[in-house]
């Protein structure tokens, strides 16, 4: 782990390296976050890029690929490492590495409470602790941490501040995570993590060791499919949101709405098989599916601003202070 000494030239440095981040860690990020007017595109790569080295360092990985398990200390230690820059960068200390001085950068023009980003290494720290899931629920307060909470900080780089449209943003965030952790189940089990709730592992007779879970493809395929099917939910409602933002924002969430939505899909059409292929968007699905954002975002002017929140019930919700 290392930290930069010389605080760059211009800010518009961190601009672009942080750029050059979230091209190389998510291409479809990437797409969606051009259609970012200036400013909010800015914001969006710091934030991204921050959140990505984080991830990074806890998993012993680049750039999201060649994940590896450490040791105990060495996870300890990175922990505490993030938690420590984190804290200095949101309490306006003088720092020099890039990747926490774009967090301070965004932390500062958008207002976003200082909780918001130490609840993402809360995250990390569940990690760390190589926590295990009981129930859905259990699930989806992870999902929050690691995932949710970004999509709230990101709503809050647009400018949304009202909770029952932050609650959308959240929603959002937990539909990625759940499949994320549908398209890596394999590659998780192979350093150790299960993601998935036991309860419903317990149900599908899956063995409780996550070496003998490539074995058991068939009955993961049908855990993962529940959890596709909660995610789904979680697509629906935060669609309620996009009416709340402004035209360029509702198009580049929409379009990362139906970018991760797909990678689901494609696992739910493809089966038990799909465990043990990483599903992708090709480029030109990615061309379609933002033109298809594109009249989303276009709909959704037509669409009143109402803050009804009785949609939501049942499911998961933040408990805000």
């Amino acid at each position: 782990m290392t930290v930069d000494t010389e605080i760059p030239e211009n800010m518009d440095n961190i601009v672009e390296q942080s750029r050059a981040i979230i091209e190389q860690g998510s291409k479809s990020f990437a797409t969606a976050a051009r259609l970012f007017n200036t400013q909010t595109r800015e914001h969006a790569y710091m934030l991204y890029a921050w959140c990505r080295y984080c991830d990074d360092v806890i998993d012993g990985q680049e750039l999201g690929f060649g994940q590896t398990k450490q040791s105990k200390q060495e996870h300890t230690t990175a922990l505490d490492y993030l938690y420590t820059e984190t804290q200095n960068a949101t309490s306006g200390q003088v720092i020099a590495d890039p990747i926490f001085v774009g967090l301070q950068r965004v932390v500062k023009d958008c207002e976003i409470p200082a909780i918001h980003p130490r609840e993402l290494i809360d995250g990390f720290a569940m990690d760390v602790d190589e926590r295990r899931y009981d129930t859905i629920d259990d699930v989806l307060t992870y999902c929050y941490h690691v995932a949710g909470v970004v999509g709230l900080m990101m709503a809050m780089i647009m400018g949304v501040r009202d909770k029952r449209i932050l609650n959308r943003a959240c929603d959002l965030g937990l539909a990625f995570q759940l499949t994320n952790i549908c398209r890596d189940i394999l590659e998780d089990a192979s350093v150790g993590r299960i993601y998935l709730p036991q309860q419903w592992l317990d149900e599908a007779n899956v063995p409780i060791d996550p070496s003998q879970f490539p074995q058991h493809t068939e009955q993961l395929y049908c855990v993962a499919r529940r959890m596709l099917l909660e995610a789904e939910r979680f697509y629906i409602s935060s669609l309620k949101g996009l009416p709340h933002l402004s035209f360029r924002s509702a198009w580049a969430i929409g379009v990362a709405h139906y970018v991760y939505r797909e990678i689901g899909q494609q696992i739910l059409r493809a089966g038990p098989p799909a465990l043990k292929q990483r599903s992708i968007i090709s480029r030109n699905q990615k061309v379609f599916l933002a033109a298809k954002a594109g009249t989303l975002a276009l709909a959704t002017r037509l669409q009143p601003k109402t803050y009804h929140d009785g949609d939501r019930h049942g499911l998961w919700t933040r408990s805000w202070d």
